[in-house]
């Protein structure tokens, strides 16, 4: 299979905006015949279902959540990049897109990183028109701070809770369309089947998670913006519900899977505290900016941070990274505090955290000016861990939290599968094998604001769409299909629950296709999911029924979905023989510990083709050339 990115040619810096003068137009009174599905209400979903009914096409929209305000967007904490420069300290759209580049450790395309870069101010333009509060300087200005893989300030922020500002205007906007009656909103649904007819994507199956009633809904194209599947691994910084069962499902039915292995670790997490807990808190980034990182120099000290002099500190960053210091990309800030903890210089009751320490900037600035910068996040981690980290040091530690793969998807937002566009986290295309911090809202906003409204009315304008509606035989088809795999999880009524399977399968992913990774591992775990797989669809037990509320159900569904999903992980993981990014094989690094890129091989993304159960997936590559950022070994000393 040829896959075909659509990148236009010519100067970057007028790629998009020559592309978007090619793109094929809906007459204004035309758009009202279309209609469009878009399948998550997130920063991509909500901006997108709302730019696109704003426009005239007939949206629906859909979110598992009560309300679109409750998507997990919402607590993104430490801010949204944009090249703005306000600062006036040498940023610009080329060095935001540099440093994107360079941060994805070169397995991005060019062409995708330049338009995000490009439409970066166009999107803090949009928000503050919409009333987000960002934080400003004394004079007006919109305030800037820094986060990791930059050395400019490109971040713009609300406290510590600009995830849920932005999300807010998104929702206004989209509230705004629901009133309007052009989105018909469904909340409390979840998209169970993609229906394909005739090669495109032509709507999808759902379930009532109140009363556990099925439906169709067709459409003339379908939007994915389902966020990434971080929960595969049980633990991790996601909410609870965000799951991949959507984008899986959508695999099954001929979308390719990019890069599934290139999953993110979070540096500022709060360490696992036990056995009990049922997922992680994240620190934001932001705190990297006023927190330094240290352990101590010797190894099994016990004695609080406190009565450890300065002189028997080890700020690690810095020592290893003088020129970024604490700000160096979260890829590269974990795997040196997995390192420390390693040599048993870990902190805390299990050894393994480090501390994040604000004494010298309370001492600097003054604690009235780090609570206005971080005081929600400071109250979060004393209700959480019972510490004040006014007082005492913040204890962090790595864990799962973004995921770079995601649906292959071409130029403009387009799967393999004509008329079907994802957007967001849920597809792979931005951020190459390691997402900088603050760059998450920034792709979202972008994909759903100022892309998919181009886009989408380009395929729509492309060609005839025959007239269809849920009556026509693959929507039954695919309804039978998901009734049928509901049954099957009611009927088997085993021994085990659905988490424990899950915290299972979660651990062995962590172990063999985490933060380290090695061949032995891969194949293992290879070895072990399948089996665990094979024991879930005999011995899980799945408690009430169908057509009611049943969380149990909706999670033996996206469990079955994560075995599957964990098995492709691993699989693309042992195939990529090379280090980049988040992407860490063991085999394969630099003399100083640093990621061993292999660009002759792997100058690539992966899109591994789904072929059936129980047989190898297919897997299919696009070169990743690049014309502006030339590849070198990421240095960030």
């Amino acid at each position: 299979m040829q896959l075909v990115s659509k990148e236009p040619t010519g100067p970057i810096e007028t790629r998009w905006s020559r592309r978007k003068f090619e793109m094929k137009l809906v007459n204004p009174a035309n758009k009202r015949k279309y209609s469009v599905i878009v399948v998550g209400s997130g920063l991509a979903g909500g901006a997108g279902a709302a730019s696109l009914a704003e426009l005239g096409y007939n949206v629906k929209c859909f979110c598992y959540q009560d309300s679109p305000r409750r998507a997990p967007s919402i607590a993104a904490q430490g801010g949204i990049n944009a090249s703005k420069n306000y600062q006036n300290d040498g940023d610009s759209v080329y060095r935001l897109f540099y440093d994107t580049v360079k941060g994805g450790d070169f397995r991005a395309r060019e062409s995708n990183v330049y338009r995000l870069a490009e439409l970066s101010g166009n999107i803090i333009d949009q928000c503050v028109a919409q009333g987000v509060p960002f934080a400003r300087e004394y004079g007006g200005v919109l305030a800037n701070r820094s986060f990791g893989g930059a050395q400019v300030s490109r971040t713009f922020y609300a406290r510590g809770q600009t995830g849920q500002q932005l999300l807010l205007g998104a929702y206004q906007a989209l509230q705004r369309q629901i009133g309007a009656g052009r989105v018909a909103m469904y909340s409390r649904s979840e998209m169970l089947d993609l229906v394909v007819v005739g090669g495109r994507a032509r709507g999808i199956v759902t379930r009532d998670m109140v009363t556990g009633k099925i439906d169709c809904h067709a459409a003339d194209a379908v939007v994915l913006a389902t966020g990434g599947y971080g929960n595969v691994f049980y633990l991790s910084t996601n909410a609870k519900g965000c799951n991949g069962t959507a984008l899986w499902r959508a695999y099954k039915r001929g979308a390719l899977f990019g890069n599934p292995c290139f999953t993110q670790i979070h540096p500022t997490c709060i360490p696992v505290s036990g056995e009990y807990q049922s997922k992680l808190t994240l620190m934001s980034e932001s705190l990297r900016n006023d927190g330094r990182i240290w352990v101590p120099k010797q190894a099994g000290e016990r004695r609080a941070a406190s009565a450890i002099p300065e002189a028997e500190r080890d700020y690690f960053l810095e020592r290893r990274y003088p020129a970024f210091g604490n700000l160096v990309p979260r890829d590269v800030a974990s795997r040196a505090a997995k390192a420390v903890c390693d040599e048993g210089r870990g902190v805390g009751k299990s050894g393994l955290g480090v501390y994040l320490d604000f004494e010298d900037s309370i001492g600097r600035l003054g604690q009235k000016t780090i609570a206005e910068r971080y005081g929600n996040l400071f109250e979060m981690y004393e209700l959480i861990t019972g510490e004040n980290p006014y007082q005492v040091p913040m204890r962090i530690f790595p864990a799962i939290h973004y995921t770079m793969g995601g649906l292959w998807v071409d130029y403009h937002l387009m799967s393999n599968i004509p008329g079907l566009f994802v957007a967001g986290e849920a597809n792979f295309s931005d951020h190459g094998a390691n997402r900088l911090g603050a760059s998450a809202l920034m792709q979202g906003l972008a994909d759903g604001y100022f892309i998919l409204p181009y886009t989408v009315g380009d395929y729509l304008a492309g060609g005839k769409l025959d007239k269809l509606d849920t009556g026509h035989s693959a929507f039954r088809e695919a309804e039978a299909g998901v009734g049928d795999k509901l049954k099957r999880l009611l009927s088997i009524r085993g021994k085990r629950t659905v988490d424990s399977f899950h915290r299972e399968l979660g651990k062995i992913l962590w172990d063999n296709c985490g933060m380290g990774r090695n061949a032995k591992g891969l194949e293992e775990a290879l070895q072990r999911i399948p089996a665990l797989r094979e024991e879930f669809w005999k011995n899980v037990t799945v408690p009430g029924g169908n057509e009611e509320l049943n969380q149990s159900l909706e999670k033996a569904g996206r469990v079955a979905d994560f075995f599957e999903l964990a098995e492709l992980m691993c699989r693309d993981a042992l195939e990529r023989s090379e280090s980049c990014g988040g992407h860490f094989r063991e085999e394969y690094q630099t003399e100083e510990g640093e990621a061993l890129r292999d660009d002759e091989n792997f100058a690539h993304v992966a899109a591994w083709e789904y072929r059936g159960d129980g047989h190898r997936p297919a897997r299919h590559t696009e070169p990743v050339a690049f014309e502006y950022v030339k590849p070198a070994q990421r240095s960030y000393k």
